[in-house]
């Protein structure tokens, strides 16, 4: 089968599309010939984490397709079934933090950007038949990562003020949507005018420049939740937004891990600082079904063949793309 799959060198010099085995599934597992993948910042990391010496890996963690062979002892998914590839292995429950063993699909098991995958049968999930193949195939961890940090960490319900630094990226756009689903307000930063207007397209209420004074721009309204994955570029700004007793909920830094905020101002203010880490299987469930009542779907910007992932993996780093980037597989 063709396959996007890393060897033999570190960093993306190792990134080949190429022909690798079909995988067979064993006992509890199933096979799903793929019609669609999704890429995620993830996919970045992986050739830098995978090491040279290791055997070729299969990256991706997104995907749908047809489940077309079944192992021994699967009971509740059949050839033929349209499924969405859950990418969370290992954490079953909704629980504070993730179980130990937890993994995420596409290092160290093999992923989804290839023509078949092998997966636990709990990790092929009903794809919604609202949902295009394209749109199903980049749906599952952007979308479960933002509806765990929302909701499960977040608390954000109707009347909730919600602050989204950089939210116009994969997680950002369902940001944007789960918490205008429930009616709560929503601000995102920016620092393209192009993408300030999509949020607002896509239901923001506020969008604001991410180089201009926060303070001034926001009028002087304090968020009652931050959710905020930029990192070192942010974070301080935005911990600075919140009303007291305030939450911040952080799964991500993409400008870098390390970040500096006045200990004083955090805990006179009786601030929440809280983790999250995309989600369990659980909460994917609940995450599909509170999509499909309110018709939510992914934004594509570009979609592109696996076989030229270099064009796809080059937009995904220039950080230009507004929602998600998807490949077709199967046509």
């Amino acid at each position: 089968m063709k396959a996007v799959f890393h060897e033999k060198e570190k960093g993306m010099a190792g990134l080949k599309y190429g022909d690798v085995g079909i995988p067979e599934p064993g006992q509890g597992e199933v096979r799903i010939k793929l019609k669609s993948a999704g890429l995620n910042h993830r996919d970045l990391m992986i050739p830098n984490r995978h090491q040279p010496e290791d055997p070729a890996l299969v990256l991706g963690s997104d995907g749908a397709g047809v489940v077309d062979a079944v192992g021994s002892g699967v009971e509740k998914v059949k050839t033929g079934d349209a499924v969405i590839v859950n990418p969370a292995l290992g954490w079953h429950e909704n629980s504070d933090a993730p179980p130990e063993g937890f993994e995420i699909l596409g290092l160290p098991d093999h992923g989804t950007f290839a023509e078949y995958i092998v997966v636990p049968e709990e990790n092929a999930v009903p794809k919604p038949e609202y949902l295009t193949w394209e749109e199903a195939g980049a749906y599952a961890l952007s979308a479960m990562t933002a509806y765990r940090a929302l909701f499960t960490r977040g608390g954000v319900k109707e009347g909730t003020r919600v602050l989204i630094p950089g939210g116009t990226g994969g997680a950002g756009i369902y940001l944007i949507q789960f918490a205008k689903a429930v009616g709560a307000t929503v601000y995102i930063t920016s620092r393209s005018e192009k993408k300030r207007r999509k949020a607002l397209d896509i239901g923001a209420d506020f969008a604001i420049d991410s180089e201009a004074d926060w303070d001034e721009a926001l009028d002087g309204k304090k968020m009652d939740v931050v959710i905020e994955s930029v990192g070192a570029m942010t974070f301080s700004k935005a911990l600075d937004q919140l009303r007291k007793g305030g939450t911040l909920v952080a799964f991500g830094a993409s400008t870098g891990d390390t970040v500096d905020f006045n200990l004083r101002k955090f805990f006179y203010g009786q601030f929440n600082l809280l983790g999250s880490t995309m989600a369990s299987t659980e909460e994917l469930h609940e995450m599909l079904d509170f999509s499909e009542k309110h018709q939510i779907r992914p934004l594509i910007d570009q979609s592109y063949p696996l076989s030229d992932y270099k064009a796809a993996f080059d937009y995904l780093e220039s950080a230009d793309m507004m929602g998600k980037i998807a490949f077709t597989v199967d046509a």
